[in-house]
C-alpha cells in the first residue's frame, strides 16, 4: 500500500509528470463526483415493515472492558405517520450527547429534521449539528481549537436515504441481502456527505431471561468517498467498523452495539438494560 511519504516524493518530480497526476487526479475527482451523484440519484429509503410507536428505552454506554461510561435515555413518540425520537447519553464527567430526530414512515423511512449535540469534556470538540433535508440547510456550530465559536451553513445535495438518527431503527427493517447502503451528514466540522455500507455478519445466539434468541450481527463501515476517502487509511483517519446486533422474530429490536460513538473516539458498547430494584 502507497504510504503518505511516497505520496510527497511523487509530488517534486518533472512538470510533465506533475501534468500526468494533475490529469489522474482531476480524474478520479470527475469519477467520485460522477458516482456520488449517481448514488444520490438512486438511493432508496428503507421500506417500512415495522411500525414505529411510543417508547423509552434505558441504555449504557461501556468500555469493552465493561467500565461505564454513561446512562441513556430512548423517548420516541409518534403521531400519525410523523415519529419523534430523543436520544440522550448523561457520562459520569458531567458530558452530554443529545440526538432528536424527527421522520416519517409512510411507505418508506424518511428524514424530516434531526439536530446532535455533543458537549462536554468527554469529547474533542463542541459540536451543534441541525440537518433539514426539506430545504438542503446543514448547519453546524462548534468550537475551533482556540476556543471560538463558529457557525457554518451549507445547502446540500442530500438524499433520500438519510439515515441521520435512525440507523438503529432501520435494521430493523431491512429485510435485502445484502442489505442496503444508506448515507448520513456528519461534522467534520465542516458538514460532509458519507455513505454508510452495511453487510450481514451472520447471526448469534444470545439469552434473554433464560430463553435462547437469535440476533442478526449487522457491520456498518464509514466510506468517506472521493479522494479523501482513498487517502484515509494512509493518513490514519479511516473509523473503525461499528457492529450491530437486532433481536430476530416478529418485533425486531436492538439489543447492543459496539463501535466508536464520534470521529476518532475510541469504541464502546451500548446495550439495552432493564430497571434493577433496591434489595429492600
Amino acid at each position: 500500500m502507497t504510504s503518505a511519504v511516497s505520496l510527497r516524493a511523487r509530488s517534486l518530480r518533472a512538470t510533465h509528470v506533475h501534468m500526468a497526476n494533475d490529469g489522474l487526479r482531476h480524474g478520479l475527482l470527475g469519477w467520485a463526483t460522477a458516482i456520488a451523484c449517481t448514488q444520490a440519484a438512486f438511493a432508496e429509503p428503507v421500506r417500512v415493515r415495522n411500525q414505529e410507536g411510543l417508547i423509552h428505552g434505558f441504555l449504557t454506554v461501556r468500555t469493552l472492558d465493561g467500565a461505564l461510561v454513561a446512562n441513556g435515555d430512548l423517548i420516541q413518540r409518534a403521531v400519525g405517520a410523523r415519529v419523534t425520537t430523543r436520544l440522550t447519553f448523561r457520562f459520569r464527567d458531567g458530558s452530554v450527547r443529545e440526538e432528536t430526530t424527527v421522520f416519517s414512515q409512510q411507505g418508506r423511512f424518511r428524514l424530516i429534521r434531526s439536530r446532535l449535540v455533543e458537549k462536554g469534556p468527554r469529547f474533542p470538540e463542541r459540536v451543534d449539528l441541525s440537518i433539514e433535508p426539506a430545504s438542503g440547510l446543514v448547519t453546524v456550530r462548534y468550537a475551533d481549537e482556540h476556543g471560538q465559536r463558529k457557525d457554518t451553513t451549507e445547502h446540500m445535495d442530500l438524499p433520500a436515504d438519510l439515515a441521520n438518527g435512525m440507523t438503529l431503527m432501520l435494521l430493523k427493517n431491512i429485510r435485502a441481502d445484502p442489505p442496503p447502503s444508506l448515507s448520513m451528514v456528519v461534522a467534520t466540522p465542516k458538514p460532509r456527505l458519507v455513505k454508510l455500507s452495511i453487510s450481514r455478519a451472520g447471526s448469534e445466539r444470545i439469552a434473554v431471561g433464560g430463553l435462547a434468541r437469535q440476533a442478526a450481527h449487522y457491520v456498518v463501515k464509514v466510506e468517506i468517498g472521493g479522494v479523501s476517502g482513498l487517502l484515509a487509511p494512509l493518513l490514519g483517519k479511516q473509523s473503525p467498523d461499528s457492529h450491530v446486533w437486532v433481536l430476530q422474530g416478529d418485533a425486531p429490536t436492538f439489543v447492543k452495539s459496539e463501535g466508536p460513538m464520534f470521529a476518532g473516539g475510541p469504541v464502546w458498547r451500548i446495550e439495552v438494560v432493564s430497571p434493577v430494584w433496591p434489595k429492600s
